[in-house]
């Protein structure tokens, strides 16, 4: 078995908090406003997507075509509700606050790594604590955010570690494909959706109990 991770990058919607649920009740009422449901199939297509990438997805999903200031205003509409939806208490995933303490006690650096832009992430961190992470890296402060694996690399930059040293903890496809794309070791908890089995892929129900050696493994599995 490898030597232990040198750090462990957490994704946060759908991973550490359960906070995919209240951007659901954002992009569903977003659709309202342009006099549309939302279906399922765009809705799931829509998790772990970044910002500008998922308002296109939107749009193309429910057969309006934006202008350029439509989209501003959808982007303003979805912080502005998800804001007040996260000054409400925001619920843990099973077992991660748990997860969080383990990786801590344990001496491994530690990174939160989201989509999710800045000003939203804060609240985020709110809930989580800072103390459990040594940098966070948002999807508006990297060109692309994921399935782009720049956002991992950023990760693993400001910790000083090769994102080869790395474990990534996901629960999207779109994640999954980011922190695979960067070298990272993998394990996913599923969440919202399904995440499809491939090479180097470690599947976990939650991370309730999780330890250094399922760690360990998600390194030893990488592809």
């Amino acid at each position: 078995m490898s030597a232990r991770p040198a750090a462990v990058l957490w994704d946060m919607d759908g991973t550490l908090l359960d906070s995919e649920k209240l951007w659901d009740i954002a992009v569903r009422e977003l659709a309202r406003e342009h006099g549309r449901e939302l279906t399922d199939e765009v809705r799931h297509a829509l998790i772990g997507a970044s910002g500008p990438n998922a308002l296109r997805m939107l749009f193309d999903g429910i057969g309006v075509d934006p202008s350029p200031g439509t989209i501003v205003e959808a982007g303003e509409f979805l912080e502005r509700r998800v804001t007040e939806l996260m000054l409400g208490p925001i619920p843990w995933r099973p077992g991660a606050k748990d997860a969080l303490a383990m990786v801590r006690a344990a001496g491994m650096k530690s990174a939160l790594v989201t989509n999710t832009k800045r000003s939203l992430t804060e609240y985020g961190l709110d809930t989580l604590g800072r103390d459990f992470f040594d940098t966070s890296v948002c999807g508006d402060e990297v060109a692309h955010g994921k399935p782009d694996p720049a956002i991992y690399r950023r990760a693993a930059q400001l910790l000083g570690v090769d994102p080869k040293d790395c474990v990534a903890i996901e629960d999207s496809p779109t994640g999954s494909l980011a922190a695979q794309g960067a070298g990272c070791g993998l394990l996913v908890i599923p969440c919202e959706i399904a995440v499809p089995e491939a090479p180097g892929r470690v599947f976990r129900e939650s991370l309730v109990g999780l330890s250094v050696e399922d760690l360990r493994a998600a390194l030893d599995a990488r592809a």
